[in-house]
C-alpha cells in the first residue's frame, strides 16, 4: 500500500497531472472572476468591499488544511519513517505560508472599511498571525538544518505543537467575544450565506485549490529529482 505512493510510482503521473491543471486553469478563473467581481451581488453593509471575501475565506481554509496535513503526515512520518512524507511537507508548507500570509493581508485590507481599523489584536487574527509564525519556523527548520534527519526531527516536532493553534483559530469566534464575523458557512446545520454569494465563493475556492495542486506538484516533481539527483551521487 505505501509502495504505492513512493516517489518512483508517482512520478510519470505528476507530468499529466500537472497539464490537465494548466489546461482548465485559467477558463475556471475566467468564471470565477466573472462571478465574484461582476455577477455576484454588493453586501448591503459592507457594499463592494465584502468582494474581498472571495480571496481572504478561502485562502484562510486552504491555509489551515495545509498545516493540518502537514501535522498529520508529522505524526505518520514518526511512526513510519517515510521519507515521502516529508517530501510532500516540504512542498506543502510554502503553499501554506502563501495562503497564510494572503488571508492575513486580505483581512487586514478587509477590516480597515469594514471595523475602521488596518489591524485590531483580534483572536481570530491574531492565532492566524501565530499561524504564520509557524509556518516560518517549520520552512526554516528544513532549510537552516544541514543534518537531514535532524532538520526532520525539529520540523515535526513544530509541526505537531503547531496543530494546538488549529482549534484555537476555528473556534476563536466562538469562545471569546470578537470583531471577527462567525462562521457563515456550515457543515452541520444552514449556512447564513446567501447562493449568490456562495457560488463565487466556491468557484474561487475550487480556483485556489487547483493553484495549490499545480505549485504542489511542481515543487514535489523538484524534490523527486533532487532526491534522486542525490542518491546517484552517493553511488
Amino acid at each position: 500500500m505505501l509502495n504505492l505512493v513512493s516517489p518512483s510510482n508517482i512520478y510519470f503521473i505528476l507530468e499529466k497531472i500537472i497539464k490537465f491543471i494548466n489546461s482548465i486553469f485559467f477558463l475556471i478563473l475566467l468564471i470565477s472572476l466573472t462571478f465574484a467581481l461582476i455577477l455576484s451581488p454588493p453586501d448591503y453593509l459592507q457594499g463592494d468591499s465584502v468582494r474581498i471575501m472571495y480571496v481572504h475565506v478561502p485562502s484562510a481554509w486552504i491555509a489551515l488544511a495545509c498545516y493540518t496535513s502537514i501535522a498529520f503526515l508529522s505524526i505518520l512520518n514518526f511512526i513510519f519513517k517515510i521519507k515521502n512524507f516529508f517530501l510532500i511537507n516540504k512542498s506543502i508548507a510554502p503553499i501554506g505560508l502563501l495562503f497564510t500570509c494572503l488571508a492575513v493581508v486580505t483581512g487586514s485590507i478587509w477590516g480597515q472599511p469594514t471595523w475602521g481599523t488596518w489591524w485590531e489584536w483580534d483572536a481570530r487574527l491574531t492565532s492566524m498571525l501565530v499561524l504564520m509564525f509557524f509556518y516560518i519556523g517549520y520552512i526554516l527548520a528544513i532549510k537552516t538544518i544541514k543534518n537531514e534527519s535532524f532538520a526532520i526531527k525539529i520540523s515535526s516536532i513544530i509541526a505537531i505543537v503547531g496543530m494546538i493553534n488549529i482549534p484555537i483559530i476555528k473556534y476563536s469566534v466562538d469562545w471569546w467575544n470578537t470583531l471577527h464575523q462567525p462562521a457563515s458557512i456550515r457543515l452541520t446545520g444552514s449556512s447564513s450565506i446567501h447562493t449568490s454569494m456562495l457560488m463565487p465563493l466556491l468557484l474561487m475556492l475550487l480556483v485556489l485549490l487547483l493553484y495549490s495542486a499545480l505549485i504542489f506538484l511542481m515543487k514535489y516533481k523538484t524534490e523527486i529529482i533532487r532526491m534522486k539527483k542525490k542518491n546517484i551521487k552517493r553511488l
